[in-house]
């Protein structure tokens, strides 16, 4: 008996580990048993083609490796970590909570083609991750839906507060921009959940987009 797949996805500082925290409490707390994913996984070998690309290792531009080669890279590390760490809980049938997922690449990736050639991109993706990889599909996603300048503002705040420096994906302005548009029709064609996590200009305080996630879930759980 397999289990369920619910994934928070977003574009960069849209808020997702958040997200993802507050439901996993949440989830925990009605006493619903869960795994918590996080794509990339740092430090593991299999996430290192990820990591070397989000360093700038083989181009300082996300453009620089295209849509294919870079997905490709993210892939890797998802089907290894499906063998190696949450897959068994999954086919038991567990509750997995995922903070990217597939749908990264599409996000991320699909922003770097031009419209008309995004749906072939998306059918090769799904193909090679869900069906070669036999990867599951999401039961669930849930897009936060951010301005990319909100989204900007909130990358610098955590960069200022951890320290960490910005991947070749958080510091370049123009393609987070063009990330956010193809994502939004990407989220539309595939029935995605959009949540909307701004209100006049400011980003909604954490509880209540974690409240709009909840109505969201609670049915797949119910079911």
């Amino acid at each position: 008996m397999r289990g369920k797949l619910i994934v928070i996805e977003g574009t960069d500082g849209s808020g997702k580990a958040t997200q993802a925290g507050l439901l996993a409490g949440r989830l925990e707390r009605e006493g619903i048993p869960c795994r918590e994913i996080d794509f990339p996984r740092y430090g593991n070998p299999f996430a290192e083609p990820a990591r070397l690309y989000l360093s700038g290792a083989l181009g300082e531009k996300p453009g620089d490796v295209n849509a294919y080669a870079a997905s490709a890279f993210f892939a890797v590390d998802r089907c290894a970590s499906y063998r190696e760490d949450w897959g068994g809980f999954y086919e038991a049938g567990g509750l997995i909570l995922a903070n990217r997922y597939t749908t990264s690449n599409a996000v991320h990736q699909a922003s770097k083609l031009e419209e008309g050639e995004r749906e072939a991109f998306l059918a090769w993706l799904f193909d090679l991750e869900y069906r070669r990889l036999e990867l599951p599909e999401p039961d669930l996603v849930l897009y936060l839906d951010l301005p990319p300048e909100l989204s900007e503002r909130m990358l610098r705040r955590r960069e200022e507060r951890t320290g960490a420096e910005a991947d070749i994906h958080e510091r370049d302005a123009g393609y987070l921009r063009r990330c956010r548009e193809s994502a939004r029709q990407v989220a539309r064609g595939l029935g995605w959940r959009v949540v909307d996590c701004a209100r006049e200009g400011a980003v909604r305080p954490p509880e209540e987009i974690h409240a709009d996630l909840w109505e969201l879930v609670r049915p797949l759980l119910e079911r």
